[in-house]
């Protein structure tokens, strides 16, 4: 089984405990600025590991409950998969509790846990007051039916429990997608003295690993995962569910905002303008009217812009789906399917929430024919069905495509013929994109596995499918490895896979101190010392000795006896070639010995390399060679 990781979230309202909540859960304080300790409220997110065992890693982010900080609140819960809803039992439910609630139902959160924190400091009948509120609150919400938990973080009263109930939650619930395209909206910029630029966030979707070549979006800058970390350890990768830190080459700190996202692929779309589908708070402070100012918080960025009607010109909070668009001064990285928040720039409030139809909006007429075209892109096209179920699968059979999608067989054959859709292995369809993808991810795995280590062939075939697995199916890279091979993108020798340009070689630092190595072994001919020596001698570090002796003995410059001998190739060949002159169909150790004048020492590892290389065969005392 594979582990997996998530996210949870604390959300309510200011001074109800989830900061001292979050701390009896994980013995972490999260309010780590200074003033949010002089003030008492969190005003950044917070972060901390809930637990790990070989299955599952469950990390808990703090989210402020000020309503000042609302931004950084959605900031928080866009990426999490369960929520803790904390309600004081002195105080029950609060204006911001609720708009938490609204937030949360918004962005699709379906898994919740009531905590009534501070029962310490009330009596029995309060707390069954408080949860009879908490429920009429709850009532016809995805919350109603959540586990009520009674807790005090002073005492640890109940918190236990409540860490039992969020590992049970999570262990029944599916993990988010480790094998998409790589996704994390940043929710803070920082710089590590002597390590450069970090940023940290929620992983969205996808895997990532140390080296990655990666992308600043919507700006659009190339950069590099220098090196990862998850909770303070230093990670070779980090997984959808993760909270990740992670130092960037390649770009200044100044460069980089809240609300850019880290992506491993050019597959999402940077747009100003979606068609969307939303829904508005039930009690709203005013109308919403067409092409008023709105606030867009989608992941962990934050546009201004206008929300256009093409059925209405004003809203009153009336109960029900809403197809619309949204028109944004700047741009913004998203997808179909992506949950968002609206808010009111001034005064400042929760109005509606939703998700994006089609992030490639165009500029359309008022009137029912428009509506009627969202419609249509809110069900989507048979071509947007297939393609999103194959961005989420990567790669599944017909049969699986018709359950998946719920489209007829017959119309499904007919999209399939589109070049954007790919038969392979003669079952399975994949999106060309998606192949291009891992293509780009293998040439920068080779190319820079080829910087590192000039002398070796290659990357072991299987070592590459390995590392690609969790984001893709074996049989889809091993499909992609093998056509890139026959189109010559790749060459393979042996087991090893690299690019078609590179020819291993000696790095330059050390050419001339191979050569003396070289050199020295020659000269020796057929009696020679121990080759350890010859490193020594030649200058060549320990820990180059293995790479370098593997690369001579594969370019065929040295042929290797044993683990203390070895000749140099010519050497050696015309040692063979002497010895296949001089000696009959089959030859005794006494014979070998006389013709190449050689100890016992040299002679034995000699004959035994004939053998390994099918030049000779061993038959009692004898060798006869193979014609």
């Amino acid at each position: 089984m594979k582990k997996r990781f998530y996210t949870i979230g604390m959300a309510g309202h200011i001074d109800h405990g989830k900061t001292s909540l979050t701390k009896a859960l994980t013995n972490v304080d999260t309010d780590r600025l200074k003033e949010e300790r002089e003030r008492q409220i969190s005003i950044e997110l917070g972060f901390a590991m809930l637990y790990e065992d070989d299955e599952i890693q469950i990390s808990v982010i703090d989210v402020p409950g000020h309503e000042r900080f609302i931004r950084q609140m959605i900031a928080g819960v866009a990426g999490i998969d369960l929520v803790i809803l904390v309600v004081a039992a002195d105080e029950g439910v609060m204006p911001q509790t609720k708009e938490h609630l609204d937030i949360l139902k918004f962005l699709g959160l379906k898994k919740g846990i009531i905590a009534i924190t501070k029962i310490d400091r009330v009596d029995k009948d309060l707390i069954e007051l408080v949860k009879e509120d908490i429920l009429a609150t709850l009532k016809e919400t995805v919350f109603e039916d959540a586990p009520f938990v009674l807790v005090d973080s002073l005492s640890n009263k109940g918190i236990e429990e409540l860490k039992e109930q969020i590992i049970t939650h999570l262990k029944n619930l599916e993990m988010r997608d480790t094998k998409g395209a790589f996704r994390l909206p940043i929710d803070q910029v920082f710089t590590v003295k002597g390590q450069g630029t970090v940023v940290r966030g929620t992983i969205y979707e996808g895997t990532i690993e140390e080296g990655q070549m990666l992308k600043i979006m919507p700006k659009g800058l190339d950069v590099r995962a220098r090196q990862i970390q998850v909770h303070h350890q230093k990670k070779q990768k980090a997984f959808a569910g993760q909270r990740a830190a992670i130092n960037l080459s390649g770009v200044d700190k100044e460069s980089i905002n809240r609300g850019d996202v880290l992506v491993s692929s050019e597959q999402f779309i940077v747009t100003k303008i979606i068609d969307v589908s939303i829904r508005i708070v039930a009690d709203l402070n005013s109308q919403i009217k067409q092409r008023m100012p709105i606030k867009l918080h989608l992941g962990t960025s934050e546009v201004m812009g206008r929300i256009v009607f093409f059925d209405r010109n004003e809203v009153n909070g009336e109960d029900g789906e809403i197809l619309c668009q949204l028109r944004l001064e700047k741009e913004i990285l998203t997808k179909r399917g992506d949950r968002f928040i609206l808010r009111r720039p001034s005064p400042a409030e929760t109005i509606g929430g939703g998700w994006v139809i089609d992030p490639r909006g165009n500029k359309y007429r008022f009137g029912g024919k428009t509506i009627e075209e969202l419609e249509k892109k809110k069900e989507g096209s048979p071509e947007e069905r297939l393609t999103a179920v194959l961005a989420e699968a990567k790669s599944l059979t017909l049969p699986e495509l018709i359950k998946r999608t719920g489209l007829k067989e017959e119309i499904i054959s007919v999209q399939l013929l589109n070049p954007n859709f790919v038969l392979y292995n003669g079952k399975k369809y994949t999106l060309k994109s998606i192949i291009r993808s891992i293509e780009e991810d293998l040439y920068d795995r080779l190319k820079e596995f080829h910087l590192q280590n000039s002398m070796k062939m290659g990357i072991n075939k299987a070592v590459l499918l390995q590392e690609m697995e969790e984001r893709f199916p074996d049989s889809l890279v091993d499909f992609v490895i093998e056509n890139s091979i026959k189109n010559g993108l790749f060459k393979r020798k042996e087991q090893f896979v690299s690019l078609t340009d590179f020819i291993p070689h000696v790095p330059q630092s050390w050419a001339k101190r191979a050569e003396n190595l070289l050199a020295s072994l020659k000269y020796d001919g057929l009696k020679v010392r121990i080759l350890k020596d010859y490193f020594s001698l030649a200058g060549i570090p320990a820990d180059l000795e293995g790479d370098l002796k593997r690369f001579l003995e594969n370019q065929e410059l040295i042929v290797v006896l044993d683990e203390q001998y070895a000749y140099y190739g010519e050497v050696f060949k015309e040692a063979v070639h002497k010895l296949q002159q001089q000696t009959g169909r089959e030859f005794e150790v006494s014979e070998a010995k006389k013709v190449l004048n050689l100890s016992r020492k040299y002679m034995i590892p000699f004959l035994e390399k004939l053998d390994a290389l099918g030049l000779t065969k061993r038959v009692e005392n004898k060798r006869v060679w193979k014609q």
